[in-house]
């Protein structure tokens, strides 16, 4: 997203105040600084948030080329690069960050956000854990929820989760990354209960629609939930029903929700139909 109206108008105004102005005028001279920074400002946000990742990435690398110190520049290449989906790169630009004087706890959760999205869990553990406890965000409980579960923490997990989920008025991922946990421990009502309160609050999230029926599926309840859903989602819940009651033993359930799957689906379901055959060849 390319803005050449922006310096055009920004000289044009520079040219027009300069024309008026007697000397030592530095009133008119101020405003037009807070219009050009404030122009750049407006700019930055943009390239930040809904500009395409690359141009923001070219965007910043020349701000950072003019002005290696500026930590508004080192802030927008670090987070254009995550929305590039190149978050080794990202995790070095927000190390940059943090060696800058004016660097925040916010930054840290970024660089942390960074670390687990390569890998680097333990070297994540230790930026949050240089966080003071006082530093109470959303996107800061929400990793040490991750890291906690990671770790097999299974109590602090809880206590992260819930306190993440409390911080944002969308908790949504949080109940459902909370209940995928606890699908893995093994607590089958207690998953299907959080991501119950995932599609509460978010009633189109299909990951939470599929996670819940794994739930139950492991209860052995094989009857779709009742809850909002198209019918390819509908054909694609049963898909994943009847592959957890195959591999529970259910064969013959399973078989029938596979057929459900392929007649449910508004177009030819290939990994349907593939299962089926599959079932088949092994009599």
């Amino acid at each position: 997203m390319r803005h050449p109206v922006l310096a055009p108008i920004c000289v044009a105004l520079a040219m027009t105040v300069a024309a008026c102005q007697k000397p030592g005028d530095t009133d008119v001279d101020r405003a037009v600084q807070d219009v050009l920074a404030s122009d750049e400002s407006s700019l930055t946000g943009i390239m930040m948030t809904v500009a395409d990742p690359d141009e923001a990435i070219r965007y910043f690398r020349r701000l950072l080329e003019e002005d290696p110190d500026k930590i508004s520049a080192r802030r927008g290449l670090a987070q254009s690069l995550i929305r590039a989906q190149r978050p080794a790169e990202a995790a070095t630009a927000w190390a940059a960050v943090l060696r800058h004087p004016d660097a925040g706890n916010e930054d840290r959760v970024n660089y942390a956000d960074a670390l687990i999205r390569i890998g680097e869990w333990d070297k994540a553990e230790a930026e949050l854990d240089r966080i003071p406890p006082t530093f109470e965000t959303y996107r800061r409980y929400r990793l040490e929820a991750m890291v906690a579960d990671g770790n097999g923490e299974w109590a602090k997990a809880d206590s992260f989760y819930e306190t993440a989920a409390g911080l944002t008025t969308k908790p949504a991922g949080v109940f459902n990354n909370w209940g995928y946990s606890k699908l893995t421990r093994g607590d089958f009502k207690g998953a299907e209960r959080l991501f119950v309160n995932a599609l509460t609050y978010d009633p189109g999230l299909f990951t939470a629609k599929n996670n819940l029926v794994l739930a139950r599926g492991a209860q052995r309840k094989y009857e779709l939930p009742v809850v909002r859903m198209t019918q390819t989602e509908r054909a694609q819940l049963y898909h994943t029903l009847a592959l957890t009651a195959i591999k529970q033993g259910d064969v013959a359930i399973g078989r029938g929700l596979l057929e459900q799957a392929i007649e449910t689906h508004p177009q030819h379901f290939e990994a349907a139909v593939q299962a089926r055959r599959a079932l088949e060849a092994q009599g």
